[in-house]
Formats: C-alpha cells, structure tokens, sequence
C-alpha cells in the first residue's frame, strides 16, 4: 500500500550544494584574469599614475602661479607707532624697487585691533594678520595669523622683518645713548581655520602637508572606488548582453556571482591601486628636489610628510577596502538591471552622485573648516571614506567617533549585501524579462527561488 506522495522538489532543493568560498572563487580568478589581462587596463593604469603625479605636483605648481599674485597682510596694534613702523620697514624689506606695472609682492594694510581679525583672515578678507603688543619690558611681541596662502617662506620673511622692527625700535628708544639691553621681538605663527574649532593651532608647515597628502588620498580613492565600481557594472551587463549569464547562473548562486565578482575586480582594483599610489608617493617624497630644479629653491612648500604616519596609512587602506566592497556592491546590483552598455552609460551619473556628494565634502573639510554637518556625514558609511579620511589628515578626531565609522562602515556591508544580491536576482534570475520597479522591489522583500 502506497503512502502519501511526497511534496514537489523545490528550486532550491533541486539545486546542489555548493561551497560558497570554492564558486566564489573560481569566479573571483576569472574576472582578476580578465581585468589584468585587458589592454584598458594598463591605459587606465597609466592615465591614474599620472594624474596622481600630477596631483603631488599640486604645491610646486600652486608655487609657479603665485609668483606674480601680492599677499595682503592685516598689520594691528594699540600703539599705532608700532603699526606704521612695522608697515614700512618690513615692507621696505620684502618689496624690492617697484617695477611699473607689475603688483608689488606684499601689501600691508593699516587695521584697529579686533577680535575678528583671525576670522578675517579665515574668510579670506587677509592673507594674513600680523599682531603687534608692546610689553611691560619695552619688548615688541608679535602674533602672525597665517591664512591658506601663507607658506612657510613668506613666515620665514616676515621674522626677518619683525626682527628689523625691533632692532629700529630699539635704536629709535636709545638714540640718546643706550640705556637698555636689546631684547628681540618675540613672534609666534599659527595657522588660521587648520580644521574643527577648539583645539590649539597647527603649525603652518604640518598643516599644509596635511592638506597635501588629504587631496592626494582623497581624488585616489574617489576615483579609484568609482571606476572600479563601474568595472563591476560593465561586467556584469557584458555577461547579460552576450548571453553568458545563462550559462554562470546554472553554474552559480546569485550571492557567489556577486561576492566572486566584487573580490575578483577587488583583487585587480588593488593591483592598479598599488601601482598608482607608488609613483604619487615617490613624487612626495621628491618634492624638494623638483622644486630646487622647477624654482630654484625648494623652501616654502611646506610638504610634511610626517602626515604620513603608519595609522593613516592604515586607515586609508581600510577606507579603500570596506568603501570598494559597499560602491561595488550597489553598481553590480544596478548593472544587473540594464542589458547593454548604452543603458550603463545613462545610468553612470546617478550611480556617482553619492560618491561626488562625499568628495565633495571632503575638499570642503580640506579647506579647513569643518561644520556640523561635515562633521555628521563623516559618519555616514556612504560618505565616510572620503569625509572621515580627511578628517584624519587634518587631525581632528577623537577614537570613538573613528570608531564609531568603521563600525557603521562596517555593519553597513552585510546590509547593502543582502539588498544587491536580491537585485542582482531579480535583474539577472528574472533572465529575459525586463525588470521594473515593482519586480526589483518584490525581489528585496521576497527573493526568487
């Protein structure tokens, strides 16, 4: 006597087990294969090492065009003796004999002493303030706020001109004879808006490296994480339109096809990574020389590659990797849902504006100042490799709020997963069909068998 029929085999239980890790990789070592062995890639490879070179260049370059730009500095006293003495010695010292038609390097303006100088200054209104008190002792001490434009050479010049104030001052209070001890004028420079508020100022030359190497790392891996992206994508509407799909998804789970895919062009990304960052490092590394050979001096960059610390170079790495892995993601779910490249094309904007809004924000961080709401999206996992990366170049963060980034950063991955990968079925599963809003959105809360 015959018992019950059994219930009808399922898809998924039709479908053999399989170890995620073994297909994952086996598709992984394809798509590296592919990438590194494609002409594109050694172009594209080329084309980056010379825009990051180019981007290392950025101070010597900077330096090149300012030689014919004049530096406005705010000169404030209460004693406005000081104030014209202070303006037209150092600037006898520091213009040289007029030429007609050609701005003298240096101007000095005459301004009342107020509390809103530095802001000034951070605004831009100045290039810089130079603060003059007379001490109790008959010492001149002078506070020089330094604005963006200010390197280390035009600070070392303006020392040279305080110290020639102080000496004529002190003739000038002894010409009847001496009757006190020369003292030097004291001085102390620091940089204005060098990032949050609070905090003691930055030295003018840590700060300007620090802003070397946050533009540096900040176009590397915004545009690596966005051409990579878009690597996944092509690839995965190349697989589409030539009809291999059908053959790798009877062959493969949607979540090997996808992580196989991330890893493999992951893999490759790493490895044009590496080569690009090798060339921009070296030119760092160089600069004085350049700039002795460009300028004839290499004074006034105001390259510190102590911002290079081992932390932020681990950081950066980590930022690379867990920023690849969420982009790559979202651009092989909407890659799933087109089938030519015309179509990736159109969709090659949207796919970047999240990806702009963070670089974005991160040049506005690099101009030093950041506000709440920088401040806030530099934890946004979306936006956090960029804003977060230049925070840390600035050195304006505290541990929990780093980790508090990497650990939204983090939880964030396991999510957008999920969501790709039921996308990546309902665009690639649903093979032949054309996938709208309402199957995308069906396929997120119920994914196919």
């Amino acid at each position: 006597m015959s018992g019950p029929l059994p219930p009808p085999a399922t898809a998924s239980a039709k479908r053999p087990k399989r170890a995620v890790v073994a297909n994952s990789w086996l598709v992984a070592r394809r798509e590296f294969r592919e990438r590194v062995r494609g002409r594109l890639f050694f172009v594209s490879t080329g084309l980056l090492a010379v825009l990051a070179v180019v981007v290392s260049l950025t101070p010597i370059l900077v330096k090149m065009v300012d030689r014919g730009t004049t530096t406005t500095i705010a000169v404030a006293s209460s004693d406005a003796h000081v104030t014209d003495n202070s303006i037209r010695i150092i600037g006898a010292i520091l213009n040289p004999a007029p030429v007609p038609g050609t701005p003298p390097p240096y101007t000095f303006v005459a301004v009342p002493p107020s509390d809103a100088i530095g802001n000034e200054v951070a605004d831009g209104v100045y290039d810089g303030a130079l603060l003059a008190t007379r001490q109790a002792n008959g010492q001149i001490a002078f506070q020089f706020l330094t604005g963006e434009r200010i390197g280390t050479d035009r600070v070392q010049l303006i020392q040279v001109g305080v110290l020639a104030v102080g000496i004529f001052d002190w003739i000038e209070g002894n010409n009847q004879g001496v009757s006190t001890p020369f003292v030097p004028p004291g001085f102390e420079s620091s940089q204005v808006g060098a990032g949050a508020g609070g905090g003691k100022p930055v030295g003018a030359s840590e700060y300007a490296g620090r802003r070397i190497v946050g533009v540096v790392f900040v176009v590397l891996i915004f545009i690596t994480l966005v051409i990579y992206g878009m690597w996944v994508a092509a690839g995965v509407v190349a697989e589409k339109s030539s009809r291999v799909m059908e053959l790798l998804i009877s062959a493969a789970a949607p979540e090997e096809l996808v992580i196989g895919k991330v890893a493999g062009i992951g893999l490759a990304g790493l490895v044009q990574y590496v080569a690009i960052l090798v060339p921009a490092l070296t030119t760092l590394f160089l600069q004085d020389r350049i700039a002795t050979v460009v300028l004839g001096s290499s004074s006034g960059l105001d390259v510190s590659l102590g911002a290079l610390t081992p932390g932020l170079l681990t950081a950066y790495g980590a930022f690379w990797i867990l920023g690849f892995i969420l982009y790559a993601l979202i651009y092989a779910a909407a890659g799933s849902l087109v089938s030519r490249a015309e179509d990736l094309q159109v969709l090659a904007l949207p796919l970047s504006i999240i990806a702009i809004g963070g670089y974005l924000q991160a040049v506005m961080a690099l101009s030093g100042g950041i506000s709440t709401f920088i401040r806030i999206s530099s934890y946004v996992p979306f936006w956090s490799p960029f804003v977060m990366l230049t925070r840390l170049t600035v050195g304006r963060v505290e541990p929990w709020e780093l980790v508090l980034t990497f650990g939204l950063l983090i939880a964030s991955i396991p999510i957008v997963a999920v969501i790709a990968v039921r996308v990546y079925s309902a665009g690639v599963l649903l093979y032949g069909q054309r996938p709208g809003a309402r199957a995308i959105v069906g396929a997120i809360i119920r994914p196919p068998a």
